[in-house]
């Protein structure tokens, strides 16, 4: 039997929080959404994010019914697993006093009519700080996720059975999200290892630095599926490292450098060729399933 544990996932994540005015190439239409994932999961990504946008504005909105008419258009045409946002305070339009509640209510709204399998769910608070705008003197914000958010959206992939996709911005997310996951008994989730060159959270993209997480993912969730991604930064030159350490990739226009000239799908083919050149297999959808569910039993079967 062919070990799909051994598969690389790659997910594409087509446009994210920024508006057409920081990276003009995203999709905001729902049409436009639903094409661009079905050709970048015809081009090699089994998994796809979306942020759902209010078309008359060009605004970010987490509307349940765009959500479930994405989710559809894409899923009518090719397999894939398809997620959605979470809206954070400082990063999208919502009230700074919002609750896990309402931060999680379109999530629960999905997964309750059975659209999701997959929930962002990130285990941890961080200061959002650009270069550039540290050189104007602009002031950032903080990214907050409190833990009593966390564990809502927890018990949600807990009564649903969601994957949590966790970013990990910092190392403490890792620590957090490990001993959390352990106490509220969700399925296992992806940890999402958070690069930049733009900002300043977390790392750069070097190859230290993703040692540095190895390492802890080792001693704090050890056999753990994880993945490769960031904002503002290119992490196709460490494929090669990913793939040979057994982890996933993620690129897409959401998380490209800021003013990216290339499509979701020309970003989905350039890491398609350098994770197959790297020697990985890709992953379909009905792999990356099954072995996020297993790849973790496995390991620990074997200490």
């Amino acid at each position: 039997m062919e070990d799909v544990t051994s598969k690389t996932w790659l997910e594409v994540a087509l446009n994210g929080p920024w508006t057409q005015k920081k990276q003009s190439g995203i999709p905001i239409k729902v049409e436009d959404i639903v094409q661009q994932g079905i050709d970048c999961v015809n081009a090699g990504a089994s998994i796809v994010h979306v942020h759902a946008y209010d078309e008359q504005t060009g605004q970010q909105k987490e509307d349940v019914d765009v959500y479930k008419r994405i989710i559809d258009g894409i899923r009518s045409k090719v397999d894939a697993v398809v997620y959605p946002t979470v809206p954070a305070s400082g990063m999208n339009p919502i009230a700074q006093e919002s609750t896990g509640e309402d931060r999680y209510a379109h999530i629960e709204s999905l997964a309750k009519d059975g659209y999701l399998e997959w929930t962002v769910l990130d285990p941890g608070s961080c200061n959002i700080s650009h270069y550039d705008h540290l050189k104007e003197d602009k002031v950032g914000y903080v990214y907050q996720n409190s833990e009593r958010d966390v564990r809502h959206g927890m018990g949600i992939a807990r009564q649903y059975g969601l994957h949590p996709s966790y970013a990990i911005y910092e190392p403490g997310f890792i620590r957090l999200g490990a001993t959390l996951h352990w106490r509220e008994s969700t399925l296992e989730p992806v940890y999402r290892l958070m690069f930049s060159s733009g900002f300043t959270f977390g790392f750069p993209p070097e190859d230290y630095a993703l040692t540095a997480y190895l390492n802890l993912l080792d001693q704090v969730a050890p056999g753990c599926n994880w993945m490769m991604s960031g904002l503002d930064v290119d992490v196709i030159p460490l494929i090669p490292r990913v793939v040979m350490e057994g982890g996933h990739i993620r690129v897409g226009l959401e998380d490209a450098p800021f003013g990216c000239d290339k499509s979701n799908v020309e970003l989905v083919e350039k890491a398609a060729e350098a994770i197959q050149t790297s020697g990985g297999d890709l992953a379909r959808a009905a792999e990356v399933r099954l072995a996020a569910s297993s790849a973790k039993r496995e390991a620990l079967a074997g200490m």
